[in-house]
């Protein structure tokens, strides 16, 4: 994950160049209730009550390097058919390998790698942006409480038969013209 815009002060940023070749640099992220509240809002989730982001960057090669983490986290969402609160609990791996040679795109189109998790070395890394962009992407799209199914809603003006989805499918209807054509022609 490049950055696009110049780095902000952090105690979280991370400058390849200062990284020692010869071993690793462990790290690990645990937001305050302030920050958690923060994430939640730029997340636009109803809350975060607990993240936690640890893991390490290790020299891959001469001049590459492995980041191998970890999030665990506990968010609140509101349910996409109720609206009542859902708490989901994010337990996954994050993995990027961060290649100096990586080639730049030139194409306006360009096709996803086979390996999603590798990307050109930046001249630094935010680890609380990654810890973000991590959580976001694990974050359920459609949250829905349990046992609650999204029912069918139909819509019309007064007085007016309302159209189902059914009706709305262009082929519908032609199995029962085939069945009726069928019978038409046995009949003869």
């Amino acid at each position: 994950m490049e950055a696009t815009r110049e780095p902000r002060p952090s105690k979280h940023l991370i400058r390849f160049n200062d990284l020692r070749s010869d071993e690793g640099t462990d790290f690990e992220i645990v937001p305050t209730p302030e920050e958690r509240g923060e994430i939640a809002e730029f997340l636009k989730i109803s809350a975060l009550r607990k993240v936690r982001f640890a893991g390490s960057i290790r020299p891959l090669g001469k001049e590459d390097w492995q980041l191998d983490a970890s999030i665990g986290a506990t968010a609140v969402q509101p349910c996409v058919v109720t609206l009542e609160p859902v708490t989901t609990r994010i337990d996954e791996r994050v993995e990027r390998k961060y290649i100096k040679d990586l080639p730049e795109p030139d194409a306006d189109e360009v096709e996803m790698p086979e390996d999603e998790t590798v990307e050109p070395i930046p001249s630094h890394l935010d680890l609380h942006d990654l810890m973000i962009e991590a959580l976001a992407l694990a974050l359920p799209q459609f949250p829905r409480k349990e046992g609650v199914e999204l029912g069918e809603v139909q819509f019309s003006e007064p007085g007016v038969t309302p159209m189902s989805d059914a009706d709305a499918r262009p082929f519908a209807g032609l199995s029962s013209l085939r069945e009726k054509l069928e019978m038409g022609k046995k009949e003869d």
